[in-house]
């Protein structure tokens, strides 16, 4: 009886405030992979290693909560949909460093700039999420930041690519590529997470 109480009664589960330290620790984690892109010291890669870690934990137990919480404050499978998102952008970013590390290459000027406006999207979808409860349009405005931003970092995946194909060192064309693309996937992720905000905006209205 005492379980079946619990699971009809509503519990006091902020997932705002959740959603919103999940972004937080994801921008703290792309704010390492800039570092390491403009060092290359990879004590900044470590950070962001154990950065990714401290997100799947908060995500853990977002999950465990939405699981147990009967009543929502917005639609259950866009909490779950926007907590993937967001936890994506910090894992394309943890592969990102470590397949630098694996594949021996050093970082470029194309991928700080690539970083420095995936880590600018990263901030605006922290921002979308902390005004999501008590001001939808300041969320939203930010929300449509974040695919702006991603638009421009598809455009710099494009031009990387331009440049990396003149050079004359096929495996280093290959290697390089790979990374290119889980950045681009970083900022795809990024745009999603833009998305379901829009939606779930439009849904609360």
């Amino acid at each position: 009886m005492k379980k079946l109480i619990r699971f009809i009664l509503p519990k006091n589960v902020n997932f705002y405030q959740m959603l919103f330290e999940q972004t937080q620790i994801t921008t703290e984690g792309i704010k390492a992979l800039l570092e390491y892109m403009i060092t290359g010291d990879r004590t900044y890669a470590e950070k962001l290693r154990e950065v990714e870690g401290t997100a799947d934990l908060k995500r853990r137990v977002l999950l465990d909560e939405l699981d147990k919480t009967f009543i929502t404050p917005f639609e259950r499978e866009d909490i779950y949909m926007l907590s993937r998102a967001i936890d994506d952008i910090i894992d394309y970013g943890d592969t990102t460093a470590e397949e630098m590390e694996l594949f021996t290459l050093k970082p470029n000027d194309e991928l700080v700039k690539m970083v420095e406006v995936i880590l600018d999207m990263t901030k605006a979808i922290c921002l979308a999420v902390e005004y999501l409860e008590n001001n939808r349009n300041i969320s939203n405005e930010h929300a449509l930041k974040a695919k702006a931003l991603e638009n421009r970092a598809e455009k710099l995946y494009r031009d990387s690519l331009v440049e990396l194909f003149k050079n004359d060192d096929i495996k280093y064309i290959f290697k390089m590529r790979e990374i290119y693309r889980h950045l681009s996937n970083c900022a795809d992720k990024g745009d999603l997470a833009a998305d379901v905000i829009g939606h779930i905006i439009i849904k609360m209205n």
